[in-house]
Parts: structure tokens; sequence; C-alpha cells
């Protein structure tokens, strides 16, 4: 059997034929398995959608409560019969609940990965090697240039210019899935025990990740605070929040910005960051080609991102590898975008 028989790449998204199903589908569908909660994957308006648990509580934060038809949450491992097909969600290591999504029908295995990445972080579950025939891989950051480093490292610059700056605020912009957490987490590790301040448009999501068991120390709305209060505070925000109004209430502030694209200077500079910090929730090049090379696959799909590249290099190693030329999916760029909707913009 042809990989082809089991799996499609459509305008939709990729849809399992065997399931009757679409993995991440950009426009609605029937039926849907989603593999995390960020808006570029995870629309709404589907017939039916099965995904992790706090997937569907996110989107349900998200959309409201009839974002989809009908759902159904799947345990990590736990197999389900779609049509054909066997369905099974393993941890992608991207965000809360996220999921790669391992597809198998007679005899072949494929996995979806979603966004993931292969390092620690105590705000989600680790990423789980599934070994398969065809892997789909994201390719974000699928450049050689996007070594991400250490976050610790980064979080230890962030905490000097709180010391060299102490009459100032560092206004950090993050997303509000995933890095918004996974930033404070950091900063609490690292030691920083004072209260951090967030913008409207995190709140949410921030509490729905502490009503899950992750401790993220004392969180304070930044409406209502007054200027003397956010002096040397460190604060976050959506990343186009950074250059609002809204912005103009923090004294003199730092401005930051944690993602991965902040290894390129000149995007830091278009953005006005003062002190950018490469924080990623996606692998890097070394890990996209390590976890590659760790499938055992033969065969390698690469979707939103630097495709042709990592097609590329799979080639070079003897892998089949082909883009899937998908539009829909990006950067969570469109999630600060639902953000900003999602939260008080202009009276957080």
């Amino acid at each position: 059997m042809r990989p082809e028989d089991i799996l499609v790449p459509t305008p939709s998204g990729v849809c399992c034929k065997r399931g009757g199903f679409f993995v991440d589908p950009t426009r609605a569908v029937d039926k849907a398995v989603i593999t995390h909660g960020h808006s570029d994957h995870a629309r709404a308006g589907h017939g039916a959608v099965l995904a992790t648990q706090e997937t569907l509580d996110l989107m349900r934060l998200r959309y409201g409560d009839n974002f989809a038809g009908t759902t159904q949450a799947a345990r990590y491992g736990e197999a389900i019969t779609l049509g054909d097909s066997k369905v099974s969600l393993h941890p992608a290591g991207h965000v809360l609940g996220s999921a790669q999504v391992a597809i198998e029908a007679n005899g072949l295995r494929i996995v979806a990965s979603g966004d993931y990445k292969n390092i620690a972080d105590p705000t989600c579950a680790p990423f789980e090697l599934v070994r398969c025939d065809v892997f789909i891989t994201e390719a974000t950051f699928g450049l050689p240039v996007f070594r991400h480093g250490d976050p610790d490292g980064e979080i230890a610059k962030l905490l000097h210019s709180v010391v060299l700056f102490p009459e100032r605020a560092h206004l950090i912009g993050v997303y509000s899935l995933g890095k918004a957490q996974r930033v404070i987490s950091l900063i609490r590790n690292a030691g920083y025990d004072r209260p951090v301040y967030l913008h409207g448009a995190l709140e949410s999501i921030t509490r729905y990740y502490e009503s899950r068991g992750i401790a993220l120390g004392e969180l304070r709305a930044v409406r209502g605070a007054s200027k003397a209060d956010l002096a040397g505070a460190i604060a976050l925000c959506p990343p186009s929040a950074l250059k609002e109004l809204w912005s103009r209430r923090f004294p003199d502030p730092v401005t930051s910005f944690a993602s991965g694209w902040m290894r390129v200077r000149a995007r830091a500079r278009q953005r006005g960051v003062e002190l950018p910090l490469v924080i990623s929730d996606h692998a890097d090049w070394d890990g996209l080609t390590a976890t590659i090379a760790a499938t055992g696959a033969a065969e390698v799909w690469v979707t939103h991102g630097q495709e042709d590249a990592l097609a590329h290099w799979c080639m070079t190693r003897g892998l089949k590898a082909r883009p899937l030329d998908i539009v829909g999916y990006g950067d969570e760029e469109l999630e600060d975008s639902a953000s900003m909707q999602d939260g008080d913009g202009k009276a957080s």
C-alpha cells in the first residue's frame, strides 16, 4: 500500500481517505483531528473534532461552547478506530495538549507531527518519538541558521536587564497559548519570585494552565496597575501590543519579544525590539533533522515552513521527501491577532 492510499494533501489540509477525516484542516470539514490549539491549526466550524481534552478546552475558550458540532477527547496513546484506520495521539511537546497524530492502516503507519519541539518544557507533556513509515513534519524553522540555543540563557539575559534597569518596566511580547506560560515558568525556574503582570488577552489561557496543575507563581493583571506598580516589573503581552497605545502606561519600557524569529536580527530591528529573546516552541534545524532520522521513516512529507530546504536535506540522506505546499499554516503570528480579539486590549 502506498502512503497516498491513506493520506492525501488537499487545499483543506491532509485528508485520511480510509478514516474519513482531515488533520488540522484549514477549512471547515465534517470530521477533523486537531493536533493543538493554535488558531492556524484549530479552527471553529467543523462537524466533529477529535483532540486531547486540553486542546478541546482551549478551543472552547477561544471560540465558545459551540465551536464544533460534536467533540471527542482522546488520551495520549489511546487507539481509536476511524473508518478503516486506527488513530492515536502522542505528545508533541509544543504547547499544553499538543499531539502528533499516528494513523495506521494495512500495516502502514503515518505520523503527522503538527507543531513540535523535542526539548524540555515543564508546561506541557514532553515530545514522544513515534517510529513510523512516513513522517509528516513541520518546518517552521527548517533552515540551518535556526539553532535556538539555551532558553535558560535567554531568561538570564532578561533578568540581568531587570537588575541593570530597576526603574524600567520590561515588556515581553509572547503568544497567548504556550509561549506566555513557558516564559513565566522559565522566569520562575530562574528564581524570580516577584509578581508577573499580564495583558488581558493572556489571562484566560494562563489561568487555564494553572487549573491543569502548572504552577506559575503570583500573576497580576496590568489592568488597574499604576505606573509605580509597573516600574521595574516584568509584564507579558501579545507582540502586537508592544507598538500600541496600551504600552504607554509602562515607565520607559524595555521592549522584548520571545520567539525563534529573534535569531534573525533584522526581524528584531523591524519590530523595534530592544531585548530579543530566542525562545521557541518549535524544533530548530537540529531538532527537526534529528527527529526525522530517529523516526526511522523512509518517506518524509514537509509542511508549513521552509519546506524545500528540509525536503532537500532528507533526499541527501537517501529518504524520499516531498513538500506539501498547503496554504494556511504559519508561525503563531495568527495567534497574536486572535489573542488580541480574545482579550481586552484597551483596558488590560
